[in-house]
């Protein structure tokens, strides 16, 4: 397996891959590992995440520059990964004990309760575009449960998956609790039978997620799905168009326009569509892009030339099919995989821009005839990862994210984002099940009913 620079191309280490015979060797001993740890009072594992807090705030550059380096982010969007990390550290260290706590039920007998009891080993099989925060989000909780953890992170961030592992070792966990696999697609999906592995939690695309789930199906095996989204961001009728057009574009270069919850379809009422556009574009095309590991960037490489060379292909059939490019659109005549902040208008039903997730730093502006039209564009999609309104009546706005978005977070008036308060997940094509808040602390237990007569 290879690392290599997204803004240069350069190689920067090759890793051997993992034997599907030695991760079975790894699993086995973290299942030896696992029965001793589920012994463990929960207020000790919590304990020990204050330590890899510390961990992950002193190494907060360190681990910037590796993520800048493997795959593009910029710096300044690395460091705040890494805090976020650490503020998930220690929000369940608090919190989580309370989480876990035997539940008391009214009944006839002497005693009733539910109690939450970890199922063994988790296998994680995580992407590159945040590769410590995604891998924390699902870890942390699970650990905190009594489980162990086989981490298969994605091919192109091997030093970010091998430096996770690190960051538990120096925060003291036992050895082999949580351990990193450089595994291929097909070893990975081989180790989901191995009797070890209790339960499975991908966060990738919904053609591996359709995999993961039919493996772990067939063993009967719990798991976990986040399979990425095309959120849409809906500019209503009585919306502040200037407010909503800055986090419109904020959220959709985050990372580089790499994260599955970055809005994604920008659908604006006609009588806004001029308006918007205009400042739109003006802000993209504004974004200042260049060397991810430069604190003034906001517009890195993207993550691996391929994907930059399929999301270019999206918006070129896009415009083949008749949408405008306002801004961007061309490849850059340099190395590494670069793609400039990129408009389309004009956008409707049947073309990627519209039907398909566009992961990369290109908005998709629809119009809607009014505000029931936008609505209905916004749930024309088989995703359902988040969603996001924008309205100056707040009650209204909030009546509209509870009760007509189908969506698994649904924000108004600002963009959506994960919070380790909040649960996280998506329905349809973007997945099932929930990580973050007390819902993801429950996810990978025995919800056990213990009954006295």
């Amino acid at each position: 397996m290879k690392s290599i620079n997204p803004a240069t191309g350069e190689l920067i280490q090759h890793y051997n891959a993992h034997t599907l015979d030695a991760a079975r060797r790894v699993a086995g001993r973290a299942q030896s590992v696992a029965e001793r740890w589920r012994e463990t009072p929960v207020t000790e594992r919590a304990r020990l995440l204050l330590g890899l807090e510390s961990s992950l705030l002193s190494g907060r550059n360190e681990l910037a520059e590796l993520m800048a380096r493997e795959m593009g982010k910029p710096i300044r969007e690395g460091q705040s990964e890494i805090e976020k990390c650490a503020k998930l550290c220690s929000y369940y260290a608090e919190r989580g004990p309370a989480f876990l706590r035997p539940e008391p039920i009214e009944t006839e007998a002497s005693t009733s309760y539910v109690a939450f009891e970890p199922l063994g080993i988790v296998l994680a099989i995580m992407p590159w575009n945040f590769p410590f925060w995604q891998v924390f989000r699902c870890a942390v909780p699970a650990l905190l449960a009594g489980n162990a953890m086989l981490l298969k992170h994605a091919s192109n961030v091997c030093g970010c998956a091998a430096a996770v592992e690190l960051l538990f070792r120096q925060a003291e966990f036992p050895e082999n609790l949580f351990s990193t696999l450089f595994l291929s697609p097909e070893d990975v999906l081989s180790l989901i039978d191995d009797d070890n592995v209790a339960a499975v939690a991908l966060t990738g695309s919904p053609r591996a997620g359709r995999q993961v789930a039919a493996r772990a199906g067939q063993n009967l095996k719990k798991s976990v799905l986040e399979l990425g989204g095309s959120d849409p961001y809906i500019v209503l009728s009585d919306a502040d168009v200037a407010a909503a057009s800055r986090i419109c574009v904020q959220s959709r270069l985050i990372n580089t326009g790499q994260s599955c919850i970055a809005a994604k379809r920008f659908i604006v009422v006609r009588q806004h569509k001029a308006e918007f556009e205009n400042l739109v574009a003006g802000l993209m095309r504004s974004a200042r892009q260049g060397d991810p590991l430069d604190l003034a960037t906001e517009l890195g490489p993207m993550a691996r030339v391929d994907l930059r060379d399929e999301l270019h292909t999206q918006v070129q059939k896009s415009v083949a099919q008749g949408a405008e490019l306002l801004v961007g659109g061309e490849l850059p005549n340099r190395v590494g995989a670069w793609y400039p902040a990129t408009v389309l208008t004009g956008v409707v039903a049947g073309m990627p821009a519209y039907d398909e997730e566009l992961f990369g730093p290109v908005a998709a502006i629809i119009e809607a005839s009014d505000d029931e039209a936008a609505l209905h564009i916004a749930n024309d999609t088989r995703f359902g990862l988040g969603a996001a309104v924008f309205t100056r009546d707040r009650a209204r706005g909030e009546q509209i994210a509870r009760d007509r978005l189908r969506a698994g977070s649904c924000f108004v008036n600002t963009h959506v984002r994960s919070d380790p308060r909040l649960p996280f997940g998506g329905i349809r094509d973007s997945g099932y099940g929930r990580e973050l808040g007390e819902f993801g602390a429950r996810e990978f237990v025995n919800i056990k009913t213990v009954y006295v007569a």
